[in-house]
């Protein structure tokens, strides 16, 4: 293997597939990434088992890369990522020497790294179903923004870490819980699925390939299997294993009435919270209590070593009726923030009963947190 490549678009490359690189990883392997070269376009993949990405770089255009001999060859990540990064020449030679010899060079720096044996790697399968799912970048990076932060980080339930996908027809309902709090959205695809599916992604694997999607133009094909997911955008494939189990039907969660909506300025409700949340000394769960008195909110919190506060704003509700209720302010403070929106609904079934959020704005998005009792 022999090419020249402008530096630019190989990190670019690189920076995309290096995130399936693990360094926990069991197997040495796997801390490789594989080029491919043949006239036609150069392959970068790699894998942590978790994840796999692969994306690939055109040589139609010689100004951007020049291939001298086809071949392959496994390069330990991190290096490969380290030297392409400090180099500051504009084109980068790379020659396979001996099979695993790798000569990485410019006009005044020469590197020589060992490569890995390609017969260890993996046989990694990036197949793509004739069914699949078109979903529209933006839909999906809002999705796991205002979704991903509810999953839970306990391993030993391993169905909860993930995002729910509940696909029929042209709705895609998308659940996140962690038994404290969930968040819901809902998206209307443009072409009807063919199947009905009901699958939970990982989410930190969600959050991973929407960081590499630098762009918020253009769609994103969803191709579905029985225990893996492949997205496929552009030049990138990102696949990513599913979460067995069966997801918790979190439809019986939320409520189907209201007994009293209060109507909010989300940026002065979330201050409020935030400021109210310094005096408490449960920092994971931060308890504060809200209470109204007609058209007065009040916020207080208090602890025996720290003291007490108490915030009050102005609010309009839908009910002459009052209610006290605590929660976990870093809970709520969360569902807030996924609204992106000015105005948020309150939705009080009773003391004991879950805070249904929603704003207008933002239809689609439901946020619920659990109250927390205090007695």
């Amino acid at each position: 293997m022999k090419l020249t490549i402008k530096k630019d678009i190989l990190q670019d490359a690189l920076n995309k597939v290096s995130k399936a690189i693990s360094t926990k990883n069991l197997l040495p392997v796997l801390a490789g990434i594989r080029f491919e070269l043949t006239k036609r376009r150069l392959t970068l993949t790699a894998s942590d088992n978790d994840i796999t990405i692969q994306t690939y770089i055109p040589c139609d255009n010689e100004d951007n890369i020049q291939v001298k001999e086809e071949g392959s060859i496994l390069i330990q990540g991190k290096y490969i990522l380290d030297i392409v990064r400090k180099l500051p020449d504009k084109y980068i030679h790379i020659e396979v020497i001996d099979e695993l010899k790798i000569l990485i060079y410019t006009e005044n720096s020469e590197f020589n790294l060992n490569g890995i044996s390609e017969s260890e790697y993996p046989n990694i399968e990036l197949s793509e179903s004739k069914n699949h799912i078109t979903l529209p970048i933006t839909d999906l990076k809002s999705l796991v923004s205002e979704t991903a932060f509810a999953t839970s980080l306990d391993e030993t339930k391993p169905v909860l870490t993930g995002i729910n996908f509940k696909i029929s027809l042209n709705v895609m309902e998308c659940s996140a819980t962690d038994s404290y709090r969930l968040a819901r959205k809902l998206i209307t695809l443009e072409n009807p699925a063919e199947e009905n599916y009901n699958i939970v992604i990982p989410s930190r694997n969600l959050i991973e390939f929407t960081k590499i999607l630098t762009s918020d133009e253009g769609s994103v094909e969803l191709h579905i299997f029985n225990n893996k997911i492949l997205f496929k955008y552009d030049n990138l494939l990102f696949q990513s294993r599913l979460i067995n189990g069966t997801y918790p039907n979190t439809t019986n969660l939320l409520p189907n009435t209201s007994e009293m909506v209060i109507h909010l300025d989300l940026h002065d409700f979330y201050d409020v919270i935030d400021r109210a949340s310094i005096l408490t000394s449960d920092k994971d769960k931060n308890i504060v209590t809200l209470e109204t008195e007609g058209n007065l909110l009040k916020i207080k919190s208090s602890s025996l070593e720290i003291g007490k506060v108490e915030e009050k704003m102005m609010i309009t509700k839908d009910k002459e009726m009052d209610i006290k209720i605590s929660f976990s302010a870093k809970y709520m403070m969360d569902a807030l923030r996924a609204f992106g929106t000015n105005q948020v609904d309150l939705n009080f079934v009773g003391e004991i009963k879950p805070i249904v959020l929603k704003a207008e704005e933002n239809a689609s998005l439901t946020q619920l947190v659990l109250p927390i009792r205090t007695y």
